[in-house]
């Protein structure tokens, strides 16, 4: 059975694919710094995800909430640490963010359930 996650990433990769065969210098410099803001730096790149997500949230992209939180849970941050990170972000966003919230958790059980093991 499909999940609202699996469409998510089909979506993402087949029009990511679409985007990377525009010759666009501006589209592939930001696409190129995009990728470069996560790498290793000053932070780490677990913490940098984190951050995305909280940026994400704040700003009510589920899509963005979705791929940050496949990195987040990727990175090893538990549930526990998500949601903190989250309630910092319905702190700052306010009410309105309640419906990403939703989301955010639907996702990261979703993504937990798809990471359990098959049980024998």
């Amino acid at each position: 059975m499909s999940t609202k996650l699996d469409e998510f990433r089909s979506y993402r990769a087949k029009m990511n694919d679409r985007i990377s065969q525009i010759d666009h210098l501006g589209i592939k410099r930001f696409l190129n710094l995009d990728g470069a803001a996560y790498k290793e730096g000053t932070l780490d790149s677990k913490t940098k995800e984190l951050l995305g997500l909280v940026a994400s949230a704040v700003l009510r992209c589920n899509d963005c909430i979705d791929y940050h939180l496949i990195q987040c849970i990727d990175a090893g941050w538990k549930d526990e640490e998500l949601y903190d990170a989250l309630n910092v972000a319905l702190i700052v966003g306010g009410s309105i963010f309640i419906p990403h919230l939703r989301h955010a958790v639907e996702t990261i059980d979703t993504l937990r359930t798809e990471r359990k093991p098959l049980e024998v």
